[in-house]
């Protein structure tokens, strides 16, 4: 369904306004691929170091392996938030993309409609978890608990967004990578 606009004005207003939101998102997601692959490099690293430590110092450095772990959730969230933006998480789409036209379509919303679910789910049940670990320090290094389950809010609330633009992409008949 693509809507249509009287005016060449709004249209391209419009157009403008969608360009900056896409731009926006682009660069957000873009943000988190860069940030990933930054605390992938830290992550690589402290382990260089812990391989140093136990073999050559004799003396393992016992906060990495609970860092490493605050990481990866980084990483893996940061990651898939990134993947939804580009359309290349959280779908499987070869049985989708072989249905009929008016099937697609309909499959494409569904996807994304389930997407936006669970970015929200996810985001509210972070939020429950960074709200009743406050207190509770991760052990080795000191930080409250909460860090390992923010997250889970960030990355919700993005693959809640990101699913959004594309289904409001889809409605204004903006074209997107996965529609050919």
């Amino acid at each position: 369904m693509r809507v249509h606009l009287e005016s060449p004005e709004a249209t391209v207003n419009l157009d403008r306004l969608q360009q900056i939101l896409r731009r926006i998102l682009d660069g957000i997601a873009w943000c988190c691929m860069v940030v990933a692959g930054v605390l992938l490099v830290a992550l690589i690293a402290i382990f260089g170091w812990l391989v140093f430590g136990r073999y050559v110092l004799n003396d393992t450095p016992t906060w990495v392996e609970q860092a490493s772990l605050v990481m990866v959730v980084y990483i893996t969230c940061l990651g898939a938030a990134a993947g939804v933006r580009a359309n290349t998480h959280l779908s499987i789409d070869f049985v989708r993309e072989g249905l009929p036209e008016p099937l697609r379509t309909l499959g494409r919303y569904l996807a994304d409609l389930f997407v936006v679910v669970f970015g929200g789910f996810m985001a509210h049940e972070g939020w429950g978890l960074v709200a009743t670990n406050l207190e509770r320090a991760i052990p080795m290094i000191g930080l409250s608990e909460s860090w390992r389950a923010a997250p889970l809010v960030i990355c919700g609330v993005l693959i809640t967004v990101f699913a959004l633009a594309n289904i409001l992409a889809r409605l204004f008949g903006i074209n997107r990578q996965e529609e050919h």
